[in-house]
């Protein structure tokens, strides 16, 4: 355990802008135990898969303390992702310990599709910021999206908002699965019963990871779906900001 602590890395990017404020360190781990019929990186899936790579916490330490400046300046730090990163617990819990103890801020970006138990609690007394995926709150549209029901995310949720964790709250618009005005107007209800939101992200929809379904012989239900458009887009934000959110 400790700085040994060894991670099943996908990859890394080392001066990423979107996944959390300033300029991040962003830790894709391999494996995700969602099914998401728009996922544009299936090849993180498989826990076990052949592409991934095997790194200790002072591995990727020693890599991340390169940039640190970069983060201090602008405000940023390390992004834990996937896949799901809470696949990896006790790497997840090492690697945050790791890096506050060197004064890097954290932010784990994650679907919430977990259990609550002692060490994800502990994750996140170390999380400066959650990136939440929620897929959907319809529980009907969220099995459709990623084949499981909603219960572990609806605990998820309560419990980032029971304790105060800091929470961006981020939404994937698909045309013709999630963007119904109905499904838009339950997501704002439900958030509204939430403590700790603070800003909400609309995500359209793209084709870009088309390509890793196609190269991993998987059936991609969405091949034909259309993108939403900005003005699309543009309506389910303003329908937010309407309702007093801070939306991206």
């Amino acid at each position: 355990m400790g700085i040994d602590s060894i991670g099943k890395i996908h990859s890394v990017e080392t001066c990423g802008t979107v996944d959390g404020p300033g300029i991040r360190y962003v830790v894709f781990m391999q494996g995700c135990n969602l099914r998401c019929v728009y996922c544009h990186n299936p090849d993180t899936w498989r826990l076990n898969s052949k592409t991934a790579t095997n790194k200790t916490v002072a591995e990727l330490l020693s890599d991340i303390l390169k940039y640190k400046s970069y983060f201090t300046f602008s405000g940023g730090g390390v992004t834990l992702t996937g896949g799901e990163p809470l696949m990896q617990k006790e790497f997840a819990l090492e690697f945050f310990r790791a890096c506050k103890n060197e004064g890097i801020h954290t932010t784990l970006d994650t679907a919430g599709h977990t259990d609550i138990d002692e060490i994800t609690k502990e994750i996140l007394s170390l999380t400066d910021l959650v990136l939440l995926d929620i897929k959907s709150i319809n529980p009907d549209t969220y099995k459709k999206v990623t084949g499981f029901t909603i219960d572990k995310l609806i605990a998820f949720t309560r419990y980032l908002s029971e304790n105060m964790i800091r929470t961006w709250h981020r939404f994937v618009l698909v045309p013709g699965l999630t963007d119904n005005e109905d499904e838009i107007l339950a997501l704002i209800e439900y958030l509204k019963t939430l403590k700790n939101k603070e800003k909400v992200g609309i995500l359209p929809f793209h084709q870009m990871g088309a390509y890793k379904w196609d190269d991993l012989k998987m059936d991609y239900r969405l091949k034909d779906n259309p993108v939403p458009t900005v003005e699309e887009t543009e309506r389910v934000r303003e329908l937010l900001r309407n309702h007093g959110f801070l939306v991206t």
